[in-house]
Formats: C-alpha cells, sequence, structure tokens
C-alpha cells in the first residue's frame, strides 16, 4: 500500500471544524492555539463558535482551513501515523499551503499570516461584481477550455480548477462566465451553474494577489518538504525549495490541475489518498478521476479510530 495525504480547499469550512480533534488531542490544540498567536486574534474563537457567513470571508476560511487540516494532521501523528508514512502530499488551491506546512516547508505561522494575507489579496483583486466563477458539469478539460475561450470575446474567461473527469470551474469577467453558460449547455454540458464566490480566483483578473504573494514570499523560510509535493500548477512531485515560492505565486492566476495530480499519483504507484481536515470533497473527486484508488477522509477523532483499526 502507497499512501498519500491531500489537504482541502475553500469550501470545506463549516462552524465548529476541528473543536472534538482539539478537545481530544492537545497536539490539535496547539495548532490552533500557535494560528491564533500568529495572526493576533481568536480565530479558533470563530471557527467553533461564531457564524457561517463570517467564517466563509475568504481571509478566514483559508487560514481556518488550514488550522483544522494540521490539528487533523498533529492528532494521527499523536497516534503514531507520521507524515513519512505518505510518499506524496498535495492540496487543493489553499490545501497546497496546508501540505507545505504539514510537510515543513513552511511555519504554522508562517502559513496562517500568509493565507490570511492571501485571502485578502484575492478578495481585493477584483470589485464585488466585476468576476465570477461557474461548474461546468458533463465536460471534460479540454471542451471547458474551448467553451471558456469562446466566451471570453476580448474578456478574461479561464478553466480555473480541473477536480475531476466531468468537473471543471471556470473563472474570469462575470459577462464572460455567463456568456460560457449558455455556450457549455449547448455543447452538452449537463449543467453550467454559477458558483456563490467573492472573487473570480485562478485566473489572470488575481494578478494584483500574485504581485502581493510574490513579496510576502519573498520574506518567508521555505524548506525542502520532508514528502515531495504534487504541485498544483505542475501536476507532479517537486522537492526543491527553491521552486515552491514560484509554484505558489504561478497557482494564484493557474489552473489547480487536480484531477491530472491524482492521476500522476496513481501512476506513480499511489493506491491510498487519506484526505485531512475539513469535509469530503476531495475523497468524492478522487474517486471520480481512479475508481482504483482508496480514499479515506481524517477529520476527527472517530476517523482517526477508524483509521487505526484498519
Amino acid at each position: 500500500m502507497t499512501t498519500a495525504f491531500v489537504f482541502p480547499g475553500q469550501g470545506a469550512q463549516t462552524i465548529g471544524m476541528g473543536r472534538d480533534l482539539a478537545d481530544a488531542y492537545p497536539a490539535a490544540r496547539a495548532v490552533f492555539e500557535e494560528v491564533d498567536e500568529a495572526l493576533g486574534e481568536k480565530l479558533s474563537d470563530l471557527i467553533w463558535n461564531g457564524d457561517q457567513d463570517t467564517l466563509t470571508l475568504t481571509q478566514n476560511a483559508q487560514p481556518a482551513l488550514m488550522a483544522t487540516s494540521l490539528a487533523a494532521m498533529r492528532a494521527l501523528e499523536a497516534e503514531g501515523i507520521t507524515l513519512e508514512r505518505a510518499s506524496f502530499v498535495a492540496g487543493h488551491s489553499l490545501g497546497e499551503y496546508s501540505a507545505l506546512a504539514a510537510s515543513g516547508a513552511i511555519s504554522i505561522s508562517d502559513t496562517a499570516r500568509l493565507l490570511r494575507l492571501r485571502g485578502k489579496a484575492m478578495q481585493e483583486a477584483v470589485p464585488v461584481g466585476i468576476g465570477a466563477m461557474a461548474a461546468l458539469l458533463g465536460l471534460d478539460f479540454a471542451a471547458a477550455t474551448e467553451v471558456a475561450a469562446e466566451a471570453a470575446q476580448g474578456e478574461v474567461c479561464q478553466a480555473a480548477n480541473d477536480n475531476d473527469p466531468g468537473q471543471v470551474v471556470i473563472s474570469g469577467h462575470k459577462g464572460a462566465v455567463e456568456r460560457a453558460l449558455v455556450i457549455a449547455k449547448e455543447k452538452g454540458a449537463k449543467r453550467a451553474v454559477l458558483l456563490p464566490v467573492s472573487a473570480p480566483f485562478h485566473c489572470a483578473l488575481m494578478e494584483p494577489a500574485a504581485a502581493v504573494m510574490a513579496e510576502a514570499l519573498a520574506q518567508v523560510t521555505i524548506n525542502a518538504p520532508s514528502v515531495p509535493l504534487v504541485a498544483n500548477v505542475r501536476a507532479e512531485a517537486v522537492t526543491d525549495a527553491d521552486m515552491i515560492a514560484g509554484l505558489l505565486i504561478e497557482q494564484i492566476t493557474g489552473s489547480v490541475r487536480w484531477r491530472e495530480s491524482v492521476s500522476w499519483m496513481a501512476a506513480n504507484g499511489v493506491t491510498d489518498i487519506w484526505e485531512i481536515g475539513a469535509g469530503k470533497a476531495l475523497c468524492g473527486m478522487i474517486r471520480r478521476i481512479d475508481k482504483t484508488v482508496a480514499t479515506r477522509n481524517i477529520g476527527s477523532p472517530a476517523d482517526i479510530a477508524t483509521a487505526l483499526e484498519g
């Protein structure tokens, strides 16, 4: 059995996530305390006792999801399941930062501050109402890319997330994305729906955010990850610390190549993938990408107990 650990992205956030981990494992609670201290505020109180709308704000959701993933990882480690069990790590969009923190490439405190800044920069890059994102269901990446190109008409419209064989998310100017919905249905999409997001992530409109993150990442110490990272924009493993900042900057405007990343891991011997943190969205995508890969979610003490039994 060859295992990979993967870390979820935005959309998985829920009030109360990680609280049972913090209650059961001092090492998990310490992660939330470290993130609180790094940000100079009680993000943990928002995560456990706040309201969903405030948690869903990009600048809150990103560090909150990372904290929950790292708490789950520390809880696993407390039970003797260390990161070295994995042959690869990967994360979906912001989850790539969680993967890097888990693998020791970036400290948890630096990761929390980077994600708070990343969330704000991505939100501020495009005025509200100018951009949009939409999910195209039933089209593959090549077809979705063609739809986006036809819909652009001089505006930005790009395939942003290649999630699985039948789910691609597009991003760009709102008018172009709305045109793409019509074109996608004409080309046979089962569904084409706008997503309730606050900004058009992973497209050229995020250039201002990429510039902010380039400056911030230049001030942070980045080490080689202890386990190879399958990078979003490369869909293959990287271990070179000098490359990581550039990949994180490129990721802000580039496509999240999740389908290819999972296929690459499977082609390189991975038989089991564990999703570490909130939700089970990645497990669902992975099963649709490659049914031969077994999946497991680790988001609670009960999940950890089941893993130990297995």
